[in-house]
């Protein structure tokens, strides 16, 4: 480095400084971390990665390492790179649920093949900034959403109590479980009531496992359910013919886990957005999240998307920063490759109570306040939406239909808050001055507003107050130009903004209206 001209030297040490930055801001050493409270939680959620990965993997007819694997690249992808420190991503029930029928009918190679596809689809609408769109959710169906997974953690919880035949246990091993079930939920509900110093919930995943195995006492073990052993997951090119016919196979697929993916992802974004009061990068975690698929795909993974349960276990516990996430996902894979044989020997019931607690902490017991307060519309949509992901246990339905029926609603609120103010000055002019939304949903209303036959020869409609939003409008005006025109009367346009005249502008082969120059108004939309 000393024989380098000087200009070199400063160059060489800007290119280090700013690789440097990069590194620091990319793991938060940059803000003021709590490692231990980091370290600690993303312990914690790789505990409770393990049973979900498993189960999720089994619903979806894979091997239980295909889970895991899954889990271990999407946590740790995501964790680096995504929109939002302390979110946890990994294998979901959602994804498992769509590419159960695909594994089933054509195996895990067109599954590996269909989660690359949808990572790059995933991929591309966060570079077309696409998670803008999550603007469209309305709060009702956010409330919906929340409830109703909510209440999916909790019912899922229910397959612990029944034996391999669906039985509910009975006598000594349901009692022993209850018992078990019952000090993990007391401990993670009191322990930070007397000291927060490490995460209540991993306290007691390690007093139970403790009890467990050092009183011998005969319960389910994540053992019982699966193997976790394995090894570093192997890289995979998917073993498929590579024409338009597997493509027309895979592609309805991998459309539905991107769509749910970056619906369950985003919104469990802005959940977490809200506990920690930051403000997290949707479409970063776009991205990143298609990032991760593409890599899952190709490391021998069912891919994912962010878990609401572990991210608030993790926010619960403190955690803030991208830290807690990669430690989730390296203790996940070590567990893998180095502590199967102890893991497996966990007992369910920790795992059970502790998701029986986050089902408690994620449902919205605010919203239960708002049944009297809020409108009715959007309390059919809040209990709509539970039920679609209760029932349906399709996240992505579940959200399109409470964002259609809250776009219907508005529509028809907006559609009769059309109105006229009606005056004629002294020149014998009509003036109709409109205030409200023209659209699809108003322009019956806004017909209705004029007297043809009665009016004097010359009218002036006024869009100070309102404005001209689509086509419908348009055709609108139109219309009521021709019925004056048809008994040889004339219409005026007055104050459109400058949005609306290029609409008019546009379809100058449709409409003939003369519209009123006003080159000192502006609205505000045109800021």
């Amino acid at each position: 480095m000393l024989f380098l001209p000087l200009s070199k030297k400063r160059l060489i040490s800007t290119l280090n400084n700013i690789l440097l930055n990069k590194f620091i801001n990319l793991f938060d050493f940059s803000q003021k971390v709590n490692y231990k409270t980091e370290v600690l939680s993303g312990l914690t959620v790789a505990l409770a990665l393990v049973p979900e990965a498993i189960a999720f993997a089994l619903i979806a007819g894979l091997s239980p390492l295909t889970g895991l694997y899954a889990a271990f690249v999407m946590g740790f992808v995501t964790s680096i790179f995504g929109g939002r420190p302390g979110m946890i991503s990994g294998a979901t029930g959602a994804v498992a649920v769509v590419i159960v029928s695909l594994a089933k009918d054509y195996g895990v190679e067109y599954v590996f093949a269909t989660v690359i596809l949808a990572g790059i689809m995933q991929s591309l609408a966060g570079f077309l900034k696409l998670g803008k769109l999550m603007r469209l959710v309305p709060h009702p169906v956010i409330f919906g959403f929340v409830n109703g997974l909510a209440i999916i953690i909790f019912m899922s919880q229910m397959a612990q109590f029944q034996d391999a035949n669906g039985d509910w246990l009975t006598g000594q091993s349901l009692y022993v479980l209850l018992g078990l079930v019952a000090l993990t939920i007391l401990m993670i509900w009191g322990l930070p009531k007397i000291s927060k110093a490490i995460p209540a919930s991993l306290v007691a995943i390690l007093t139970v496992f403790a009890i467990v195995f050092f009183l011998d006492i005969d319960t389910r073990t994540i053992g019982d359910i699966a193997s976790i052993k394995g090894g570093f997951p192997p890289f995979h090119i998917p073993e498929i013919p590579w024409t338009l016919e597997t493509l027309s196979i895979i592609f309805p697929f991998a459309a539905i886990v991107a769509g749910v993916g970056l619906i369950e992802s985003l919104l469990t974004l802005n959940i977490v957005d809200e506990i920690t009061e930051t403000r997290g990068s949707g479409n970063k975690e776009a991205v990143a999240q298609g990032a991760a698929n593409i890599l899952s795909g190709l490391f021998s993974g069912m891919g994912g998307c962010a878990m609401i349960g572990q991210s608030l276990i993790n926010t619960s516990n403190g955690a803030r920063a991208r830290l807690s996430g990669i430690v989730a996902s390296v203790m996940l894979l070590v567990f893998i490759m180095f502590g199967a044989s102890l893991i497996e020997k966990m007992p369910m019931a920790a795992l059970t109570g502790l998701m029986i607690m986050v089902s408690v902490g994620t449902f919205e017991w605010a919203s239960l306040k708002t049944f009297n307060k809020m409108p009715k519309s959007d309390v059919l949509v809040m209990v709509l939406v539970t039920l679609v992901t209760i029932f349906l246990h399709n996240l992505a339905l579940a959200v399109l239909v409470g964002v259609v029926i809250s776009a219907l609603v508005f529509s028809w609120d907006n559609a009769k808050r059309i109105r006229a103010r009606k005056t004629v000055d002294e020149e014998g002019v009509k003036h109709y001055e409109i205030y409200g939304p023209l659209f699809f949903g108003s322009i019956t209303a806004f017909n209705e507003k004029f007297d043809v036959l009665n009016d004097p020869e010359k009218i002036i409609i006024d869009f100070k107050e309102s404005r001209v939003v689509d086509m419908s409008a348009i055709e609108a005006l139109n219309k009521i130009t021709e019925r004056y025109l048809k008994v040889g009367k004339k219409v005026h346009l007055k104050h459109l903004s400058s949005d609306c005249k290029a609409l008019l502008r546009n379809a100058d082969a449709l409409i003939e209206v003369n519209v009123l120059e006003d080159p000192t108004y502006k609205v505000a939309a045109d800021i």
